[in-house]
């Protein structure tokens, strides 16, 4: 009960940081890669373009800060390993008595990279940009992605309006699939057809929080699960997948989660940084290899003008 007390008094932790409009200098490029792990900062450098570096630290550099700033261990002393799947997860021992315990997702895509945080439920995020499709057309794009959605979903897409307001109501739903898939960690073998949304209110606005969307599983409405959607601007959906860790079919106390959403809050660099503590030497070469990369391999467009 006391262990209760104590998580339910811990806050929520919704946070984003606009990589997209980061142009790192010298100094925060190489600040940043001593802040992270070797295996982390050799993962990031890997990448072909700076657009996805930037997303990469910026994600590494978001887990960091909530780990130090809201459980506590010191910067230079968190270990983060992988999941079979890819998912990061701290590999310190927590003490359930001294140290606060959350479980967190991350999430980049777009210009954006995000980060929410619970302490008592299982989380997912995901972000999503609606652009346009790169080589085809909008009809020609849904028609690839026809099996990803249920004929609901599909009708509630194609009712939207504009060619591009269903798009944006594609992404909306997309983003809806893969928090909740990366909430219950499944991977790419997860059949999203079995995970329906029913979406609410219709259209979403920047600047607000919306708790309103209803899931059903396997043709089930579920119980277990609450859906939190948000606008970052007016082309970036963020949705958070929140669940009991017993998982699916446990009815999820309303007690559990917050009475009212958190809003995201948009960090600067500084605050990505603000408890770092740097773990290895000055790299100027890496700050030369990051020089070297292309920004983006094209630029989409993200409007329907």
């Amino acid at each position: 009960m006391v262990q209760l007390s104590k998580a339910l008094a811990m806050e929520s932790v919704r946070w984003a940081f606009r990589c997209g409009s980061w142009s790192p200098s010298c100094s925060e490029w190489l600040l940043a890669a001593r802040c992270v792990q070797k295996e982390e900062k050799d993962r990031i450098d890997q990448f072909v373009f700076a657009k996805d570096a930037k997303s990469a630290m910026a994600g590494r550099l978001l887990i960091r800060k909530l780990i130090a700033e809201k459980m506590g261990i010191p910067w230079n002393e968190i270990c983060l390993q992988r999941t079979a799947k890819g998912k990061p997860f701290l590999a310190n021992e927590v003490s359930c008595s001294s140290q606060k315990q959350y479980t967190f997702n991350i999430s980049h895509q777009g210009d954006y990279a995000v980060l929410a945080a619970e302490p008592l439920l299982q989380v997912g995020v995901d972000v999503m940009k609606t652009v346009q499709p790169g080589s085809s057309t909008i009809a020609d794009f849904f028609r690839i992605m026809t099996r990803q959605f249920t004929d609901h979903e599909w009708k509630v897409i194609k009712s939207a309006g504009t060619e591009w307001t269903q798009l944006d109501m594609f992404y909306r739903h997309w983003a809806l699939k893969e928090c909740f898939i990366k909430a219950i960690g499944t991977g790419i073998g997860f059949n999203l057809q079995r995970a329906e949304f029913h979406v609410a209110p219709s259209h979403i606005h920047v600047g607000h929080m919306y708790r309103e969307t209803k899931m059903c599983l396997d043709g089930e409405e579920e119980e277990g699960w609450a859906f939190e959607e948000c606008m970052l601007d007016s082309h970036h959906h963020v949705a958070v997948a929140l669940g009991k860790p017993d998982g699916p079919r446990q009815k999820l106390d309303d007690g559990l989660l917050n009475p009212t959403p958190s809003q995201f809050i948009t960090l600067s660099f500084d605050d990505l940084v603000a408890s770092a503590i740097p773990m290895t030497e000055e790299d100027h070469e890496y700050w030369v290899g990051f020089q070297s990369k292309q920004e983006a391999p094209g630029r989409q467009r993200t409007s329907s003008s």
